[in-house]
């Protein structure tokens, strides 16, 4: 039978997961790496690039490579306007409709950009499976994550990436609850645990209580634009202004300054110090860096403390919704690659009073859980249960302008909540049905999710005829709404469909151009793969090169063999952009044998340390 698997759609990076016979893994690519980078390019021959090779084609082709798509998911083109000036792509759009994104000469919507990253990751699992004998490696079922504060139409373009990408998607969960289950799995313990979740651009809290395998949802909370992306933009524009380069500051540097100080940020994790170091991807500057200055932890912690704070107000608001003190929870589960920042992890421990708990990987587990979700769907296993909560109320527009709620937030879905109407003019034989999304009391200050009207009521007095709306929601979260006049049975059903998400049709043509664009060429695929081992040596080699032991280890390093090194990486470096995969091969090979040598004095320095440490710590 075709597979089923668990995928992680994430801001930054995106995973796979599925349940074998030994449990839930994370599928890995040929090179070994667990993530795909979220990130979609498309050249100037309108050849599309996935993952790690779009990633760098955001130094030499920014205006045509698109990130962090999923903070546009099912947003509307106005609501992303104020922000556009931060991407070096285009966004473009008219007013409610689906936003458009411009890479070259085409234009694309966030779910096609994010099928292209699904449809990878379904690529990366049916290799897996074929390697290991299956008979049948067809990939065409998933489960797949969003954060647990995404409305209806951010909801619905997920699906709809789905669909595109060639998936039936069985189910959309929320990434806290797909975290639960994933620590669930060997702990069936009983109590209330709060899932922190920071990702690349999303934040999410979720109070769940877990007793003998099932997980409730008490309460939920977020913010669907805030994340590691607001980090990487406060240290960006640190670089900027201290380098001085204003106008010069162009896209194909940013896209060079926004990786090194991700890099950065990466390192400072680790130790209490770094280099934030900016190769010049234009006319080289003097000695070929844009720029570069050392970056302590101290330094780093008071620049981002007040987008951490940030995540602080919504954990409150999830507590008082579950009705909770922070010292009723009994166990904190980190979740997402932001949460590897110390700062995050003691603001959280203060938050709630204990030492959070990470036992699994922050940037897998929420994979590991959706796998997990997919294997209890196919199989017919009832060990866990999964209650989830929708995270914002529901209703309709009534006379005055006002919102009536029909479903509130944090209520356990699949859900349903009825409320009677009637009409307000004699003689009215149409009602308009105006469907509504938030917590505000007025319509304008609410998300408008869909409009429809109930025709054929006969004409009767004011206030005479029973109109009877009616909310359904799914086990995806996703509303349909019916409304029927009870006295003639007149009744009209919808499933809510945002204004500016993408009609059937549209997802059917999106699906034929995939197809039609499929990248058949295998020596495109043998260069990105030669591309990927480069990077993966170029990142060592420099997280080596900045390493503070360095200087001590020169002792040990044979004259002009540190300049070798330099000269192989730069070497390296300059043919990443080749289309010969034979030159990167070679460029890679001479810089992993003479690196050899390096590498093995770095690791006895190492071992050497740690012995020292252990027979002090004996004494």
């Amino acid at each position: 039978m075709s597979k089923v698997v668990g995928i992680d759609l994430g801001t930054t990076n995106s995973l796979v997961a599925f349940v074998g016979r030994e449990g839930p893994f994370v599928i890995r690519d040929g090179s070994g790496d667990a993530l795909l980078p979220s990130v979609v390019s498309v050249d100037a021959g309108d050849v599309v690039y996935v993952g790690r090779e779009a990633q760098r084609r955001l130094l030499t082709d920014p205006n045509r490579s698109v990130y962090s798509v999923k903070r546009f998911m099912g947003r509307g083109a106005g609501d992303v306007a104020a922000e556009a000036g931060h991407f070096p792509f285009a966004l473009g759009g008219s007013g409610s409709g689906v936003v458009r994104i411009g890479l070259g000469g085409r234009e694309f919507t966030p779910p096609e950009i994010s099928a292209f990253i699904l449809r990878e990751l379904k690529r990366r699992a049916e290799a897996y499976f074929a390697g290991q004998g299956e008979f049948d490696p067809e990939v065409d079922r998933a489960v797949i994550t969003v954060p647990a504060y995404f409305n209806d139409a951010q909801r619905t373009a997920t699906r709809d990436a789905g669909r595109i990408a060639g998936l039936e998607v069985l189910r959309i969960i929320n990434e806290p609850t797909a975290a639960s289950l994933a620590y669930g799995l060997d702990r069936r313990r009983t109590g209330v645990i709060a899932v922190y979740d920071f990702g690349g651009g999303t934040f999410d809290i979720s109070i769940l209580r877990v007793e003998d395998g099932v997980f409730q949802v008490l309460s939920t909370n977020g913010d669907t634009h805030l994340g590691g992306d607001d980090i990487d933009r406060l240290l960006v524009g640190m670089v900027v202004s201290e380098a001085g380069l204003g106008e010069a500051a162009d896209a194909a540097r940013l896209q060079a300054i926004r990786q090194a100080v991700i890099q950065a940020k990466w390192d400072l994790s680790e130790r209490d110090e770094t280099e934030i170091v900016v190769a010049d991807p234009g006319p080289a500057a003097p000695g070929g860096w844009l720029f570069r200055r050392r970056l302590g932890r101290d330094e780093f912690e008071r620049l981002v403390r007040p987008v951490v704070d940030r995540t602080l107000g919504p954990c409150r608001l999830a507590l008082a919704d579950a009705g909770l003190e922070a010292s009723a929870i009994d166990e904190v589960v980190l979740v997402g690659g932001s949460t590897r920042i110390p700062l995050v992890r003691r603001l959280v421990q203060e938050m709630f009073g204990r030492p959070p708990h990470d036992d699994l990987n922050p940037d897998e587990v929420v994979a590991l859980g959706a796998a997990i979700q997919a294997h209890i769907m196919v199989s017919g296993s009832r060990d866990m249960l999964l209650l989830d909560v929708t995270p914002l109320s529901l209703g309709i527009e009534t006379m005055g302008g006002a919102m009536s709620k029909i479903i509130l937030r944090n209520s356990t879905i699949p859900a349903s909540g009825t409320e009677m109407f009637t009409t307000f003019v004699d003689n009215q034989t149409a009602v308009d049905i105006h469907v509504l999304q938030g917590e505000r009391e007025l319509v304008a200050d609410n998300r408008s999710l869909a409009r429809f009207k109930l025709r054929g009521i006969p004409p009767m007095p004011a206030g005479l005829p029973r109109i009877q709306v009616r909310f359904q929601i799914d086990a995806n979260g996703i509303l349909s709404v019916s409304a029927r006049e009870l006295r003639t049975s007149v009744e009209q059903t919808i499933e809510v469909k945002p204004s500016y998400g993408l009609t059937d049709e549209e997802v059917e043509r999106m699906l034929l151009e995939s197809f039609e664009h499929a990248e058949t060429d295998v020596e495109a695929r043998f260069l990105i793969e030669a591309r990927n081992e480069a990077e993966t040596v170029l990142r060592a080699t420099e997280k080596s090169l900045r390493n503070p032991d360095l200087e001590a280890a020169k002792a040990d390093l044979a004259p002009g063999e540190l300049a070798a090194i330099e000269s192989a990486l730069a070497d390296l470096r300059s043919s990443m952009g080749s289309p010969d995969r034979a030159v990167i091969e070679a460029k890679t090979k001479a810089l992993n044998d003479v690196t050899l040598h390096l590498a093995e004095v770095m690791m006895n320095r190492g071992v050497r340390a740690a012995l020292t440490g252990r027979s002090v710590d004996g004494v």
